[in-house]
Formats: structure tokens, C-alpha cells, sequence
């Protein structure tokens, strides 16, 4: 029998998400904005959240620092901001020229570059801090990736794996710990695997396909994982002195992506149900979820989101940071920027797609609440 948590209310739902999307909008947008002030660009308006203002304040620097009712997002107006595409604009031209050096077009090309790719860079910062000071405080999980029992009729016991065998890699990606094979397959169900063992001082190649399980968390959220059918080992955590923690910190932020550009490939070559993509609304419920479970997790769950933000936002769409870094990309390679009619073409074309793909996400959010089949219901 599964027992489930209990799900927080409605008030610590909103409020934990509040707390989870506010700030990391907030340090992703003050990275955009230091490295404007470095390069001597005017920020005119810092917001938080889109639409109406319903507070804020006016700095000595004359930024507009202001939060929207909408927490969806938010934005650095940079001065010389005139259009969808930031290109000088007879409005533009018409400025004085101290007051022209200070927009963000007067810019070269690199330096427009690391303003844009500033804000995922902080998401990603942040997310290696955490990683590093958990690390460094509670150690890294060193579990030897030693096989120590085999399930029956699993994948495992298919390829003929044994008690006692070390598993090195699996589908050329090296296995240096437990944690490593739980990672690889939790997000391939259902895949060819081949198996690099070392059994009494030989190498071993075996091969099979993983099995695919329901997982259930405590709040009886289900997903298809991939597993082998190797237990887990009882944990090993390693303290680790502050510079390796580091570097674990990196691996696991470089792990956590690596792990959504798989799942991004699944969904769009079909191997993964688009049902499985969440927004907005899934977010706040998992925020409110792991909230309940205590600050540590509250922070660890805030820190994955930190780093799907920087992905999501490195993404080449139009609109997106990683858009923009796209057309700088090809301004360098010409040496001549791209025309701003292609440009705001792109852009209202990237708004469109992005509009579009928030109202598929919200519609998933409320069908795994159960929303279509209650109204259904109603209306039967």
C-alpha cells in the first residue's frame, strides 16, 4: 500500500511559488543588468512581473524599479530600447551623443552578447552555489557502482549481469558511481542499453533494453522512469573539502542539463509524451509540494527551476535571450547586423510560437489535475 502526503492549501501553493519564480526572475534579470552597467548602459526600468505596476521606486541612477501584477516574468528596459529588435532607429539617431553612447545599440556586438547571455549565466551561478555549499556541507553521494543483487525477470538479470559485477559505462557514457546509473536511466525507458562490466578482472560487454516503471512520489505524483533492476545499495556520501565541492557543484548543474536536452529530444522525436510537459501551474504545485517537505528541498527544488529558466531561456527562439544571442552570432560572422524588418518579423513570429506553447502547457497543467474529466461529470 502507498501511503501519500497530504497536498499544502491553496495560500502556501501561491506563496511558495511566489517565492520560488520571484527571486529567480529577479537574479536573472540583475544579470542582464550588471553587465549593462558594466558596459555603461542606462537601465530606464527593472520590473518584476508584467502588466500594471503595483509598486515600485525611482533610484539616483534613474531606474524605475517596479513589480508587475502578472509574476510570469519580467524585464530590463535598457535606454534606446525602440523596438523588438534593439536597432538604431531615426529616434535613435536624433539623441544627443552623450546621451546616445549610453543605449544599448551604441554597443558592439560582444558586448550586446554578454548583456543577453548574462541573465541564464546567473540562473546557472546560482544553481552552482547551492549545489557547491550543499556539497560542502552534506558531502556528494559516492555510492560504488557495484551490482549487489539482480531482481527477477528485470533487464538486469536479461543482460546477465551477476552480484559483484562493477558497471563502468553504459551506452559510452562512463559510470564512475551508483548515483550515475540511476541518473542515465531514470529518464530512458524502454531503450537499448549496452552494458561495460568488470567481472573478476575481465571486461564484459552485455546488452538489453531497460524496463519502464510508474515512480511515485509521496504526493502521488506518477512518472515513467527507466530502471535496470539493480536495488540501490545503501547510500555513501563523501565530505568534500571546498574546492572539489566546486567542481561537483558544476558536474551536477552540467548533469541537470544534460538530463533536459534529453527529455526535450524525447518529446520532440515522440519517444516521450508532450503530456508530460508542465507550466505555470505545475510549477506552483510542486512548489507548494516541496515547500511543505522543508527548506532544504524547497531550495534544492528552487535551484532545478533556476536551471530550466537558463536553459529554456538559452533556447534559439525569437523573444528569448537565446534568440537574441542568435542574431549576434550571425551580426559577427557578417560583420553587418541583420535587417530589422527580418528581425521584428522573427520576433512577433517567437511571441506567437511562445503564446502558443503557454496556452498547450496550462492546458496539460489542468488536464493532470483532473479538470476535463470533472467537467465531464458535470456535464454527463
Amino acid at each position: 500500500m502507498h501511503l501519500t502526503t497530504a497536498s499544502p492549501g491553496f495560500l502556501m501553493t501561491v506563496l511558495s511559488f511566489l517565492l520560488v519564480i520571484g527571486p529567480l526572475i529577479f537574479i536573472h534579470e540583475l544579470g542582464h543588468y550588471f553587465a549593462g552597467r558594466w558596459f555603461g548602459v542606462k537601465a530606464e526600468t527593472f520590473s518584476i512581473g508584467f502588466g500594471r505596476e503595483i509598486g515600485g521606486w525611482t533610484d539616483k541612477r534613474g531606474t524605475r524599479w517596479k513589480v508587475g501584477w502578472l509574476p510570469l516574468g519580467g524585464y530590463v528596459k535598457f535606454k534606446g530600447d525602440m523596438n523588438p529588435a534593439s536597432q538604431p532607429s531615426e529616434e535613435w539617431l536624433s539623441l544627443p551623443p552623450e546621451e546616445r553612447a549610453e543605449t544599448f545599440q551604441a554597443k558592439s556586438v560582444w558586448q550586446r552578447f554578454i548583456i543577453v547571455f548574462a541573465g541564464p549565466a546567473v540562473n546557472f551561478l546560482f544553481a552552482i552555489i547551492v549545489f557547491w555549499a550543499f556539497f560542502y556541507a552534506v558531502g556528494e553521494p559516492r555510492t560504488p557502482n557495484l551490482v549487489t543483487g539482480i531482481a527477477p525477470g528485470s533487464a538486469a538479470e536479461r543482460a546477465g549481469l551477476q552480484p559483484g559485477d562493477r558497471i563502468t559505462s553504459i551506452n559510452g557514457v562512463t559510470i564512475e558511481r551508483f548515483e550515475d546509473i540511476a541518473g542515465y536511466l531514470q529518464i530512458r525507458p524502454k531503450q537499448p542499453l549496452e552494458i561495460q562490466v568488470e567481472r573478476g578482472g575481465e571486461k564484459l560487454l552485455v546488452r538489453t533494453v531497460s524496463d519502464a516503471a510508474v515512480a511515485s512520489d509521496k504526493f502521488g505524483n506518477e512518472a515513467v522512469i527507466g530502471r535496470l533492476g539493480v536495488p540501490w545499495p545503501a547510500q555513501i556520501r563523501e565530505s568534500l573539502p571546498l574546492h572539489e565541492a566546486a567542481g561537483a557543484s558544476v558536474r551536477q548543474t552540467w548533469n541537470v542539463v544534460q538530463t533536459m536536452v534529453v527529455t526535450l529530444g524525447q518529446v520532440v522525436g515522440g519517444d516521450r509524451s508532450v503530456k508530460e510537459m508542465g507550466g505555470p501551474l505545475k510549477i506552483a504545485q510542486y512548489s507548494g509540494q516541496q515547500a511543505s517537505l522543508g527548506w532544504m528541498d524547497f531550495i534544492l527544488f528552487m535551484t532545478l527551476i533556476s536551471i530550466n529558466l537558463g536553459f529554456i531561456n538559452l533556447l534559439p527562439i525569437p523573444l528569448l535571450d537565446g534568440g537574441h544571442l542568435l542574431f549576434y552570432l550571425i551580426e559577427g560572422v557578417r560583420r553587418k547586423p541583420i535587417q530589422p524588418k527580418v528581425q521584428e518579423w522573427a520576433f512577433r513570429t517567437g511571441l506567437a510560437a511562445l503564446l502558443a506553447l503557454m496556452i498547450f502547457v496550462t492546458l496539460n497543467d489542468l488536464a493532470s489535475f483532473g479538470l476535463w474529466t470533472k467537467l465531464g461529470g458535470l456535464i454527463g
